[in-house]
């Protein structure tokens, strides 16, 4: 009964998962598009529930569509969403770190891809006029919005800007004491605690062990440092899979070796440069969480120890990464539902709403500006040409987002 009643949501999740490119402001379109105009949720609740993932860590596309799972359906629901969304990217990602050598990346600069980005921006432009329309109404608003537009850009790759923004604009509508909550919702939500204490065990117990296994020399130590690694970056990450570059880079390729190239622990974990930005890149070209880079780099960190290590590296890393973000996720949520009935917080949502829309303009900007550094005038008008009719379609038409997206796989392969 529970799975016929929600066979067509999860149907929906399935379509969404293999075709949803780019971060998390890239997906909100989608989002928007495959589950707001089907009515399995209400645009003011998915603005809602998009201003709540920016705001804690962990994987915020991955986050987003858990909730939405579970506003439909409940905790059941959630986790099924949860690992179709995942198991896809994370199989291709996985596979990809067996295929992978430590050159091969020029032979991923496949043309099946290049208009995905142009694409992705038409979703983004669609999806922006949507929000705009429903948050920005008044005064405060509209400057909420234009100074969150101009902040981002500023400070685009700083993964505090989201959390920063969001927490000022809810000040900001405060200042006005026209609004109040509704009492009609009393009853508060529980409180998971546990979800915490849990996240927290596994965060002293990874370390722990990690750092035993190092000092000890543990034959199979690899995988506990792989687990504690890829643990704490998904615990620290704000602000989508972008900023874990940084953090892998610096803990697999700069650690490892001194200025002189000379390797400072020869049992250090160690993947060279060009294989991670293979990995970083090819993220890009597949549909699903960024958060999936765990599957490739956990393989390619366990790669020396054999093919069947290397599968569990894959299976580690994914898991490390995301664990961290859905525990505080089924933590936090409860209490920010029973926060949105006081005066301040429900106040304080209608900034943070409005400031939705200026990140997602930033990020079409700052991804329309990627689009002059192409090789060619005529790629660049293939481009052009894709995002306006990308926006355009899903403005005026009923076409699923799947034959969006197929159709621009089809003219980067003819073109």
């Amino acid at each position: 009964m529970f799975f016929k009643k929600n066979l067509y949501f999860l149907r929906t999740v399935l379509l969404y998962t293999l075709t949803a490119f780019g971060g998390p402001q890239g997906h909100i379109g989608m989002l928007k598009k495959m589950f707001v105009q089907n009515k399995y949720i209400s645009e003011d609740t998915l603005l809602d529930l998009f201003a709540f993932s920016q705001i804690i860590p962990g994987a915020s596309s991955t986050q987003l569509i858990t909730l939405i799972g579970y506003k439909r359906g409940g905790f059941l629901l959630s986790i099924i969403t949860l690992l179709i969304w995942i198991l896809p990217a994370c199989f291709i990602m996985g596979a990809l770190s067996f295929l992978i050598s430590s050159n091969a990346h020029e032979s991923f600069n496949a043309s099946l891809f290049k208009f995905i980005k142009p694409m992705t921006i038409g979703f983004l432009m669609f999806s922006f006029l949507g929000n705009f329309k429903l948050s920005v109404n008044n005064k405060i608003t509209t400057i909420i919005f234009l100074s969150s537009t101009i902040l981002t850009l500023l400070f685009f790759k700083k993964p505090w800007i989201f959390p920063l923004l969001i927490i000022l604009a809810g000040i900001a509508t405060n200042f006005s004491s026209k609004r109040i909550p509704s009492t009609t919702d009393t009853k508060p939500k529980i409180i998971q605690w546990k979800n915490l204490w849990l996240f927290i065990f596994i965060f002293v117990i990874a370390g722990i062990l990690s750092e035993t296994a190092r000092k000890n020399d543990w034959q199979n130590r690899n995988a506990f440092n792989v687990f504690e690694n890829f643990y704490r970056f998904g615990s620290l990450v704000y602000g989508g899979g972008d900023v874990l570059f940084p953090m892998m880079l610096d803990q697999y390729v700069a650690r490892p070796t001194d200025k002189q190239t000379q390797i400072k622990n020869p049992n250090s974990i160690k993947i060279s440069n060009s294989d991670l930005i293979v990995g970083f890149g090819m993220i890009r070209a597949i549909p699903g969480p960024v958060f999936s880079i765990g599957s490739y780099v956990g393989g390619m960190a366990m790669k020396s120890k054999g093919k069947l290590n290397q599968f569990f590296g894959c299976v580690i890393g994914s898991i490390a990464l995301f664990l961290p973000g859905i525990l505080l996720l089924f933590f936090f949520f409860p209490i920010w539902e029973n926060l949105k009935r006081y005066v301040f917080i429900f106040r304080a949502i209608e900034g943070i709403k409005s400031v939705v829309p200026g990140f997602i303009f930033a990020a079409a900007i700052y991804l329309i500006n990627d689009l002059f550094l192409v090789s060619s005038k005529m790629e660049l008008s293939m481009s052009i040409l894709i995002l306006l009719s990308t926006f355009l379609i899903l403005l005026k038409t009923k076409i699923p987002p799947p034959i969006i997206v197929l159709c621009c796989l089809l003219l980067g392969f003819l073109f």
